[in-house]
């Protein structure tokens, strides 16, 4: 099948597809003309991609685990899977005991606020707005603040959004449109774009929009003549979102 087709029968979009193949998680054959073509085993491999991802996998060990069910037993695969498994229910409960710590400090501040007296002159040093004594450490400083002091903000944040599923919506809209007919390459943690250099103002404001709510994304962007090139990075754990969400819409 031609991959209009695989898109249309596994609902999975077409760049994606391509991204895949780049990733090494997908295999395509070429038709005399230079079509991909795929078997029926694709629309195999993609469930599993899928499922995988549902459960919180990166792509690089989705491929690693593609590979072993290429070249293993079911029981090696059965055997890898429960291992990545159990690594990511640790990081999940390190995750909520973290938001625990975090609600708690912003409870704090909020009745810190609450405690104000009403001023009706301007704000001065006086005004201690975030002065709330906070005994234990915030999640803020558990969950963003770099572990070492060469370790980037971006590797260092926690993999989450705090956008609406509407909004959402509206900024992966956005962000489909500016990177329309993009050029696509995987990079360490991320991805390389290539596209016309008269949409730097909307990319530049799109990724500042993203570290806003997503500040695990790591935006670096290059100008070079008529070209914009745009590299996205994130932690491991990332990697399947920013797939998605940066994959042109080709």
């Amino acid at each position: 099948m031609l991959i209009s087709q695989l898109a249309e029968r596994t609902g999975v979009r077409a760049s994606t597809l391509r991204f895949y193949e780049a990733a090494g998680l997908l295999r395509a054959g070429r038709t005399a003309s230079g079509y991909r073509t795929y078997d029926d085993d694709a629309v195999e491999r993609l469930s599993f991609i899928n499922t995988a991802k549902q459960l919180g996998l990166p792509l690089e060990e989705i491929a690693e685990l593609l590979k072993v069910r290429d070249d293993g037993a079911c029981a090696d695969v059965r055997t890898e899977l429960r291992s990545r498994l159990q690594a990511r229910v640790g990081d999940a409960e390190k995750h909520v005991a973290d938001l625990g710590t975090f609600i708690t400090t912003l409870r704090r501040a909020v009745d810190h606020l609450d405690g104000l007296p009403a001023r009706f002159g301007p704000c001065d040093p006086g005004c201690d707005f975030l002065a709330a004594p906070v005994q234990a450490q915030s999640a803020e400083t558990v969950a963003t603040a770099p572990p070492a002091e060469d370790t980037p903000r971006w590797r260092a944040s926690p993999v989450a959004c705090t956008l609406t599923e509407h909004a959402l919506g509206e900024r992966t809209k956005r962000w489909h449109q500016a990177l329309a007919g993009a050029t696509v390459e995987p990079v360490d943690d991320g991805l390389r774009l290539t596209l016309p250099v008269d949409r730097a103002g909307t990319v530049t404001e799109l990724a500042a929009a993203e570290q806003q709510c997503c500040p695990f994304y790591d935006f670096r962007l290059h100008l070079d003549g008529r070209s914009l090139h745009l590299e996205v990075r994130a932690p491991a754990e990332g990697a399947t979102m920013l797939a998605e969400l940066f994959s042109p819409a080709l």
